[in-house]
């Protein structure tokens, strides 16, 4: 039983120290993924150690897992309703009209296209946007268009395709290719019936993992080209997307630092995506990040609809004169930014082991 307690206390302390490495590879990076379910590990193997209680070096490893219990919760409880902070969620005589918006990666081999159709018909939003979208789904989408006559396509057969619907007015859109000519993120300014304009950024770089991306540097580079763009704009902005990352990452905080944009997760909830099949093994990365003008009623995933991914509802409005959330935007540094300009050119070199078109095996 020593043995089998020595061995999960081993794999904690490795999949806690692996993110720590400054390497790309995704061996290195996929444990930044499961710092939830890696902090449950670890709780149960602390708690199965006082089984052991007898054995001579007992107190140190059990001192060493409450020290790697308090490491993680420490970033974890930021993202739950135990973290304080100061939070508005009721408009005022300056605020826009409640804005509603669905982010899905719909899957591009998933054929139930009328599940993700009834799914926009019962929940209504004023925007959505889809990720992995190509010719099929554009297709089956079709019957939205007139409630949804506003529109930006990027129809891909790569898993990145995207395609962003909405009922608000959008006065002008662009495609960015930031990193790879096919690795697409939407930017569409956006203004409302009553006044408001906001900029909304669709983004979904490529994920490093055995099956996809060896490192993450595409990733990176691609979040961090967004942050350098969003920075330099005056409106509202709201970007959102799956991130194929997490809030906590070194990438994500800089990401939030270099586009001086909030996240709305911190002090609400983890709001785990992906998988969509496998609760416990569920990690939060469909992100969204927000400007201090733009104040969140309402961030949840919503119900299953065929797809991999969980589609993520959020419920907004637009106050330009309130300045409580000013507070929460954190700057980077000079360091911070040298390191952000490196990453950048490093996801451009970075060649992506990509196929044009990608079938289902």
């Amino acid at each position: 039983m020593w043995e089998i307690y020595i061995s999960l206390a081993s794999l904690g302390i490795i999949l806690t120290i692996l993110p720590k490495i400054p390497s790309s590879h995704w061996t290195f990076r996929v444990a930044d993924f499961g710092k939830i379910q890696i902090n449950y590990f670890i709780i149960f193997t602390f708690i199965f150690g006082f089984g052991l209680y007898n054995h001579e070096f007992w107190w140190y490893v059990q001192a060493l897992l409450l020290l790697l219990i308090a490491y993680h919760s420490i970033t974890l409880i930021k993202y739950t309703r135990f973290f304080p902070i100061k939070s508005i969620k009721t408009s005022g005589k300056n605020s826009s009209n409640l804005i509603k918006i669905i982010s899905a990666n719909i899957y591009q081999f998933n054929k139930d296209y009328n599940r993700f159709i009834n799914l926009v018909h019962k929940h209504q939003p004023d925007l959505f946007l889809t990720m992995e979208s190509n010719g099929d789904w554009e297709n089956a989408l079709k019957v939205l268009e007139n409630e949804y006559p506003f529109h930006h396509k990027v129809t891909l057969e790569n898993t990145y395709g995207m395609h962003f619907y909405s009922k608000i007015k959008i006065e002008k859109s662009t495609t960015h290719f930031f990193i790879a000519d096919d690795i697409p993120s939407i930017e569409a300014h956006v203004q409302t019936e009553d006044g408001f304009e906001f900029v909304f950024f669709g983004i979904h770089p490529p994920p490093p993992s055995p099956t996809e991306e060896k490192t993450s540097k595409e990733r990176d580079g691609d979040l961090l080209s967004v942050a350098k763009r969003v920075k330099d704009i005056e409106k509202p902005v709201l970007v959102i997307g799956d991130f194929n990352n997490v809030a906590w990452s070194k990438s994500s905080s800089l990401f939030r630092k270099l586009s001086h944009l909030i996240d709305p997760r911190v002090g609400r909830a983890f709001v785990s995506t992906f998988h969509a099949n496998y609760s416990f093994l569920r990690f939060p990365i469909d992100l969204m990040f927000h400007s201090a003008d733009i104040f969140i009623k309402e961030l949840k995933t919503l119900e299953k609809f065929g797809s991999d991914h969980l589609p993520v509802f959020c419920e907004f409005f637009i106050d330009l004169e309130n300045r409580e959330q000013k507070d929460r935007i954190e700057k980077a540094d000079s360091a911070e930014k040298s390191e952000a300009k490196q990453m950048i050119r490093e996801g451009i070199k970075e060649e992506g082991e990509r196929e044009r078109v990608v079938t289902e095996d």
